[in-house]
């Protein structure tokens, strides 16, 4: 059966009253990316069928192993940088790899950003795009 608040408007129940595989209940509103549960937040928001959010996931799964990797980087920056700033003398090379270190990671995430956003194209027909956007556009989802 349908849950009650949804049975007035039908969105995710058909006339058997039986839940459609469509990912619009109302669960998480406001939420943005990088909060608890931006699988289902997105699945809901563009009106996600089945195949799509196991796709999603999967892309979400590479952006998220990505950003931890970035994560890692800084740490060892921030480590280099303190080593730079130990010594007698300022250590110029640890801090220059740190930087390096730093600005090749950023890029990276970046890229997988772009990436990532290329094939969740690819998965969208033109209103969820529409919507896509929107979220874009408004900062609901900052990527």
């Amino acid at each position: 059966m349908c849950h009650p608040s949804h049975a007035h408007r039908g969105e995710c129940c058909g006339s058997s009253g039986r839940p459609t595989h469509r990912y619009e209940h109302h669960h998480y509103p406001g939420e943005r990316f990088g909060v608890r549960r931006p699988l289902r937040f997105l699945a809901w928001k563009l009106g996600l069928e089945e195949p799509q959010v196991v796709e999603l996931a999967a892309i979400l799964n590479d952006l998220k192993t990505e950003r931890a990797q970035a994560e890692v980087d800084d740490r060892r920056a921030l480590s280099l940088l303190a080593d730079a700033a130990q010594g007698d003398s300022f250590d110029r090379d640890k801090a220059a790899e740190a930087t390096r270190l730093r600005t090749q990671s950023t890029e990276r995430v970046q890229q997988k950003v772009v990436d990532s956003l290329t094939r969740i194209h690819g998965l969208l027909d033109a209103e969820q795009r529409g919507r896509l956007a929107y979220l874009l556009r408004t900062g609901t989802l900052v990527m």
